[in-house]
Protein backbone atom coordinates (compact mmCIF):
# COMPACT_ATOMS: atom_id res chain seq x y z
CA UNK A 1 0.00 0.00 0.00
CA UNK A 2 1.48 2.99 -1.21
CA UNK A 3 0.40 6.79 0.23
CA UNK A 4 1.55 9.96 -1.64
CA UNK A 5 0.68 13.46 -0.25
CA UNK A 6 0.74 14.95 -3.77
CA UNK A 7 -1.47 15.17 -6.50
CA UNK A 8 -1.69 16.64 -10.19
CA UNK A 9 -4.10 19.53 -8.66
CA UNK A 10 -2.47 20.26 -5.16
CA UNK A 11 1.38 20.53 -5.57
CA UNK A 12 2.02 21.78 -1.85
CA UNK A 13 3.09 19.64 1.04
CA UNK A 14 0.29 19.03 3.42
CA UNK A 15 2.60 19.32 6.69
CA UNK A 16 5.58 21.09 7.45
CA UNK A 17 7.93 21.27 10.69
CA UNK A 18 6.37 23.62 13.14
CA UNK A 19 7.26 27.22 12.99
CA UNK A 20 7.51 29.77 15.18
CA UNK A 21 4.82 32.14 15.41
CA UNK A 22 6.37 35.54 14.08
CA UNK A 23 6.70 33.48 10.76
CA UNK A 24 3.18 33.33 9.98
CA UNK A 25 2.69 36.22 7.79
CA UNK A 26 5.29 35.77 5.65
CA UNK A 27 4.87 32.33 5.56
CA UNK A 28 0.35 32.90 4.51
CA UNK A 29 0.52 36.15 2.90
CA UNK A 30 3.60 34.82 0.59
CA UNK A 31 3.41 30.96 0.16
CA UNK A 32 5.91 28.65 -0.83
CA UNK A 33 6.09 25.15 -1.29
CA UNK A 34 6.94 23.55 2.10
CA UNK A 35 8.35 20.75 2.97
CA UNK A 36 8.58 18.22 6.61
CA UNK A 37 11.12 16.41 5.09
CA UNK A 38 14.30 18.02 5.46
CA UNK A 39 15.83 15.29 7.89
CA UNK A 40 16.69 16.20 11.13
CA UNK A 41 19.71 15.35 13.38
CA UNK A 42 18.66 13.11 16.59
CA UNK A 43 17.84 14.49 19.46
CA UNK A 44 20.85 13.94 21.58
CA UNK A 45 19.71 12.21 25.04
CA UNK A 46 20.09 15.05 28.06
CA UNK A 47 22.91 14.88 29.97
CA UNK A 48 22.38 14.60 34.09
CA UNK A 49 23.49 18.44 34.26
CA UNK A 50 20.22 19.09 32.58
CA UNK A 51 17.92 17.54 34.63
CA UNK A 52 16.66 18.77 38.14
CA UNK A 53 15.34 17.19 40.79
CA UNK A 54 12.32 15.45 40.75
CA UNK A 55 13.00 14.09 36.97
CA UNK A 56 11.58 17.53 35.27
CA UNK A 57 14.26 18.67 32.35
CA UNK A 58 16.09 21.80 34.09
CA UNK A 59 14.69 25.26 33.60
CA UNK A 60 11.17 23.88 33.98
CA UNK A 61 8.91 26.37 35.42
CA UNK A 62 8.09 25.86 38.81
CA UNK A 63 4.43 25.57 38.79
CA UNK A 64 4.37 23.15 36.02
CA UNK A 65 6.37 21.17 38.40
CA UNK A 66 3.58 22.52 41.46
CA UNK A 67 1.04 21.13 38.45
CA UNK A 68 2.06 17.75 38.39
CA UNK A 69 3.00 17.17 42.09
CA UNK A 70 -0.03 17.99 43.33
CA UNK A 71 -2.24 15.49 41.16
CA UNK A 72 0.73 12.73 42.17
CA UNK A 73 -0.84 11.98 44.95
CA UNK A 74 1.01 8.23 45.49
CA UNK A 75 4.35 10.46 45.21
CA UNK A 76 4.94 7.31 42.11
CA UNK A 77 6.30 10.28 39.74
CA UNK A 78 3.87 9.25 37.53
CA UNK A 79 0.31 10.14 36.60
CA UNK A 80 -2.38 8.89 34.78
CA UNK A 81 -5.28 10.13 32.54
CA UNK A 82 -7.70 11.52 35.23
CA UNK A 83 -4.92 13.03 37.49
CA UNK A 84 -3.14 14.46 33.99
CA UNK A 85 -6.90 16.36 33.25
CA UNK A 86 -6.87 17.43 37.20
CA UNK A 87 -3.44 19.05 36.10
CA UNK A 88 -4.37 20.64 33.13
CA UNK A 89 -7.26 22.35 34.50
CA UNK A 90 -5.26 24.30 36.77
CA UNK A 91 -3.44 26.08 34.74
CA UNK A 92 -5.62 26.06 31.37
CA UNK A 93 -8.87 24.22 31.31
CA UNK A 94 -10.57 21.04 31.90
CA UNK A 95 -9.85 19.19 28.64
CA UNK A 96 -12.53 16.37 27.58
CA UNK A 97 -11.25 12.49 28.45
CA UNK A 98 -10.47 12.37 24.74
CA UNK A 99 -8.30 15.22 24.00
CA UNK A 100 -6.56 13.96 27.28
CA UNK A 101 -6.09 10.70 25.80
CA UNK A 102 -4.41 12.10 22.76
CA UNK A 103 -2.18 13.96 24.76
CA UNK A 104 -1.17 10.97 26.27
CA UNK A 105 -1.01 8.91 23.17
CA UNK A 106 1.08 11.39 21.70
CA UNK A 107 3.65 12.37 24.46
CA UNK A 108 3.75 9.01 25.45
CA UNK A 109 6.09 7.39 28.62
CA UNK A 110 8.18 4.77 26.91
CA UNK A 111 7.81 2.76 29.96
CA UNK A 112 4.45 3.44 31.24
CA UNK A 113 1.84 3.74 28.21
CA UNK A 114 -0.84 4.50 30.69
CA UNK A 115 0.93 7.12 32.81
CA UNK A 116 2.99 9.84 32.02
CA UNK A 117 6.22 11.16 33.88
CA UNK A 118 7.34 14.65 34.61
CA UNK A 119 9.99 14.91 31.37
CA UNK A 120 6.52 13.84 29.13
CA UNK A 121 4.44 16.62 31.32
CA UNK A 122 6.61 19.33 31.01
CA UNK A 123 6.70 18.79 26.87
CA UNK A 124 2.93 18.64 26.94
CA UNK A 125 2.72 21.74 29.07
CA UNK A 126 4.65 23.45 26.92
CA UNK A 127 3.65 22.44 23.71
CA UNK A 128 -0.33 23.31 24.83
CA UNK A 129 1.49 26.97 26.23
CA UNK A 130 2.63 27.50 22.59
CA UNK A 131 -0.44 26.37 20.89
CA UNK A 132 -2.99 28.54 23.65
CA UNK A 133 -0.63 31.32 22.17
CA UNK A 134 -1.97 30.63 18.76
CA UNK A 135 -5.27 30.01 19.57
CA UNK A 136 -5.17 33.18 20.96
CA UNK A 137 -4.08 35.17 17.65
CA UNK A 138 -6.02 33.77 15.66
CA UNK A 139 -9.03 33.83 17.70
CA UNK A 140 -9.55 37.60 16.29
CA UNK A 141 -13.18 38.28 18.05
CA UNK A 142 -11.72 37.09 21.35
CA UNK A 143 -15.22 34.97 22.00
CA UNK A 144 -13.03 31.86 23.45
CA UNK A 145 -13.72 30.05 19.71
CA UNK A 146 -12.46 29.88 16.41
CA UNK A 147 -14.18 29.19 12.89
CA UNK A 148 -12.90 26.86 10.22
CA UNK A 149 -11.21 29.85 8.48
CA UNK A 150 -9.42 30.97 11.44
CA UNK A 151 -7.89 27.15 12.14
CA UNK A 152 -6.84 26.74 9.03
CA UNK A 153 -5.19 30.07 9.22
CA UNK A 154 -3.61 28.38 12.72
CA UNK A 155 -2.63 24.84 11.30
CA UNK A 156 -0.70 27.14 8.64
CA UNK A 157 1.08 28.95 10.88
CA UNK A 158 2.43 25.80 12.80
CA UNK A 159 3.67 24.28 9.41
CA UNK A 160 0.51 22.23 8.41
CA UNK A 161 -0.87 22.91 4.94
CA UNK A 162 -3.90 20.49 5.01
CA UNK A 163 -5.51 20.04 1.34
CA UNK A 164 -9.40 21.54 1.51
CA UNK A 165 -10.68 17.95 1.01
CA UNK A 166 -9.08 16.74 3.89
CA UNK A 167 -9.40 19.94 5.81
CA UNK A 168 -13.48 19.61 5.31
CA UNK A 169 -13.40 16.12 6.93
CA UNK A 170 -11.58 17.66 9.90
CA UNK A 171 -13.92 20.01 10.70
CA UNK A 172 -16.96 18.60 10.20
CA UNK A 173 -16.53 16.69 13.28
CA UNK A 174 -16.95 20.28 15.28
CA UNK A 175 -20.14 21.24 12.79
CA UNK A 176 -22.70 22.92 15.34
CA UNK A 177 -25.54 21.57 13.27
CA UNK A 178 -26.24 24.65 11.03
CA UNK A 179 -23.13 24.21 8.54
CA UNK A 180 -20.69 26.15 10.80
CA UNK A 181 -17.59 25.07 12.65
CA UNK A 182 -16.47 26.62 15.56
CA UNK A 183 -13.76 25.14 18.64
CA UNK A 184 -12.88 26.18 21.34
CA UNK A 185 -9.28 25.74 23.02
CA UNK A 186 -10.09 22.14 23.99
CA UNK A 187 -11.62 21.26 20.31
CA UNK A 188 -8.43 22.88 18.85
CA UNK A 189 -6.25 20.79 20.92
CA UNK A 190 -7.35 17.39 19.71
CA UNK A 191 -7.66 18.78 16.10
CA UNK A 192 -3.90 19.64 16.16
CA UNK A 193 -3.62 16.61 17.99
CA UNK A 194 -4.49 14.74 14.89
CA UNK A 195 -2.86 16.63 12.74
CA UNK A 196 0.33 16.60 14.45
CA UNK A 197 0.16 12.97 15.17
CA UNK A 198 -0.99 11.20 11.68
CA UNK A 199 1.82 13.76 10.35
CA UNK A 200 4.38 12.25 12.47
CA UNK A 201 3.28 8.49 12.06
CA UNK A 202 3.73 9.31 8.67
CA UNK A 203 7.20 10.41 8.76
CA UNK A 204 8.66 7.60 10.39
CA UNK A 205 7.57 5.58 7.53
CA UNK A 206 8.98 8.18 5.31
CA UNK A 207 12.18 7.15 5.79
CA UNK A 208 13.35 9.36 2.54
CA UNK A 209 11.17 12.10 3.31
CA UNK A 210 10.49 12.17 0.07
CA UNK A 211 6.39 13.13 0.85
CA UNK A 212 5.54 9.24 -0.12
CA UNK A 213 5.15 6.47 2.03
CA UNK A 214 5.02 2.01 1.01
CA UNK A 215 3.31 0.29 4.54
CA UNK A 216 1.38 -2.82 4.94
CA UNK A 217 -2.53 -3.11 6.17
CA UNK A 218 -1.23 -3.61 9.45
CA UNK A 219 1.43 -0.77 9.89
CA UNK A 220 -1.74 1.57 8.18
CA UNK A 221 -4.20 0.44 10.76
CA UNK A 222 -1.90 0.39 13.63
CA UNK A 223 -1.07 4.26 12.17
CA UNK A 224 -4.86 5.58 11.55
CA UNK A 225 -6.48 3.54 14.05
CA UNK A 226 -5.88 5.58 17.65
CA UNK A 227 -6.77 8.65 15.98
CA UNK A 228 -10.17 6.99 15.06
CA UNK A 229 -11.76 5.35 17.76
CA UNK A 230 -13.99 6.83 20.19
CA UNK A 231 -12.69 7.38 23.74
CA UNK A 232 -15.61 9.41 25.29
Amino acid sequence: MEFSRYNSSHSAAPSAPELPPDSYDHQYHQPQQSYYGQPQAPASRPSSSNWQSGGFPAGTEPGVVRAFQMVDRDRSGFIDEHELQQALSSGYKRFNLRTIRLLMFLFKNPHDSLRIGPAEFAALWSCLAHWRAIFERFDRDRSGKIDSMELRDALYSLGYAVPPSVFQVLISKYDNGGGKAELDFDSFVECLMIVKGLTDKFKEKDKGYTGSARLSYDSFLCMVIPFLVSYD
